[in-house]
């Protein structure tokens, strides 16, 4: 069983807007949200799909799944504090669901470039490796600095990636992490890549197309949009011939 676990519980602090959360910002017709979920509801390997929302736009959320047939959706549950405590929310729905070992697929809800391909490289690694993280190949020069913002180091870039989503395992694997940083009182990992590795996972890479942003920034909006503007021109290109 494939299980999509969309976490959508921020407030988009970043994105300046008041009244509406950066996820459900529509562009290009469609609120940012739907755009992502559309790509796992009509994955044929998706088998279900799971949502962490922001407690008070759970009724808004639900309209949205209605109004745009995304039919796979089977939970859609409060959000957290945190990241994590929001994706811990989604994967224990994910759990209340899994009738046999189940890969899940943690995304944001407001990446909505993953691809086909992308979905599926991820289930096939986890199903090969055990686990599954999405990035892309750095194509600038990398800094480390320190507190006074003086350079460190200067990693190699052919060694080094930017970490994206989604990020995959088996749902016992990452469970059983959630639940030692639980133990731990542990509520500070940025992401489920740093979680695996902070409790000795092994971790598989699996590349991304560029495009593959988070939107976050009233900048993404405008970068978001080029990228629709762009598969447009390229689907009519291909109808041209």
């Amino acid at each position: 069983m494939n299980i999509a676990v969309i976490f959508a519980g921020g407030v988009g602090r970043r994105m300046h807007t008041k009244d509406l959360p950066k996820q459900f910002l529509e562009v290009y017709g469609k609120p940012v949200i739907i755009h992502t979920l559309e790509k796992f509801e009509n994955h044929s390997e998706i088998d279900a799909i799971v949502i962490a929302c922001v407690k008070d736009w759970i009724p808004h959320m639900n309209s949205l799944l209605a109004k745009y047939h995304i039919t796979k959706v089977k939970s859609v549950v409060m959000g957290g504090a945190t990241g994590q405590e929001s994706i811990y929310n989604g994967l224990m729905a994910a759990k209340a669901i899994a009738y046999e070992k189940a890969v899940v697929l943690i995304h944001d809800g407001v990446r909505p470039f993953i691809t086909e391909k992308l979905i599926s490289d991820n289930i096939a690694s986890v199903k090969k490796h055990g686990s599954a993280i999405t990035t892309t190949k750095v194509t600038e020069t990398i800094l480390v600095v320190n507190e006074d913002a003086l350079i460190e180091e200067v990693p190699e870039r052919s060694n080094s990636r930017l970490a994206k989503a989604p990020q995959s395992f088996y749902l016992d694997d990452i469970m059983a992490a959630h639940e030692k940083a639980r133990a731990e009182n542990r509520n500070d990992f940025i992401d489920s890549c740093t979680l695996m590795q902070h409790y000795g996972a092994k971790l598989h890479l699996v590349d991304g197309p560029i495009e593959n942003i988070k939107v976050t920034t009233p900048q993404d909006i405008f970068t978001m949009r080029s990228v629709f503007e762009a598969n447009e021109i390229l689907k009519m290109q291909e109808q041209i011939g």
